[in-house]
């Protein structure tokens, strides 16, 4: 997997961002993390060697916007530009994170059509309210690929109404030593909505206040993906 940050920066929009380690890891370094920044590596996906070839290799999933989310306001003025850079580069996919989908028509080139085949998008919800707030619409737009990311999950969440033409769902607890805590049922609950719908599901990363079977595990960060693992509970949809 490649990284690709066009810009930087991002600011809070609803309590899931509470912990955000973006915002986090930028207070250590004195990085201002409101400051929304065009990348000095904006051009990374096309970027040659001495020989012609492409510096990023075919093939690759390309995380895109990890250090801030592909339709935040303040990169309207270079999107158009990364979208054509997605579009040259239909060799790659790229994936990535939104809370703000409620942008997304507004943010899309004139090629769009029905989705890029080479784009999986994303939406974070952390509770009912954001499920409902952000995923209505979602499963509307003309979208190719689309995940829903339950991170960090905070409160137990129906997604039954919104998980016709999604391919993965994924469980996320919270990452802090402040942290709000995952209760295990909330992710089972999860999964066994997927597996209803027929869904990819993950756990990929517990809480560090971690809420089975009536004991409060609390544990470190370094731990916290291993021992989603552990659980043993993903779920891979059936052919269809």
């Amino acid at each position: 997997m490649s990284k690709w940050d066009p810009w930087r920066g991002c600011h809070r929009v609803s309590e899931g961002c509470k912990y955000c380690y973006i915002h986090k890891g930028d207070a250590k370094r004195g990085v201002d993390t409101s400051i929304i920044q065009r990348s000095e590596k904006f051009d990374a996906p096309i970027a040659k060697k001495k020989n012609g070839e492409y510096r990023m290799a075919s093939g690759q999933l390309v995380n895109l916007c990890f250090s801030s989310d592909f339709l935040i306001e303040e990169a309207d003025e270079w999107r158009k530009e990364a979208w054509r850079i997605i579009a040259e580069r239909r060799d790659l996919t790229f994936f990535f994170l939104t809370k703000r989908i409620n942008r997304f028509m507004d943010c899309i080139p004139e090629d769009w059509g029905e989705g890029y085949d080479n784009v999986i998008i994303g939406v974070s919800v952390e509770n009912q309210v954001r499920a409902d707030e952000r995923l209505g619409d979602f499963i509307t737009f003309p979208i190719k690929h689309r995940y829903i990311i339950c991170g960090p999950m905070i409160g137990p969440m129906d997604l039954t109404n919104y998980l016709k033409r999604v391919e993965l769902v994924t469980a996320n607890g919270e990452s802090d030593k402040n942290a709000r805590i995952l209760d295990y049922n909330w992710v089972l609950a999860l999964r066994d909505q997927c597996i209803e719908h027929n869904v990819n599901f993950q756990f990929r990363q517990c809480g560090s206040h971690f809420l089975k079977e009536d004991k409060l595990y609390n544990l470190p960060v370094n731990q916290l993906c291993a021992q989603a693992r552990k659980a043993g509970i993903d779920f891979v949809a059936l052919p269809q």
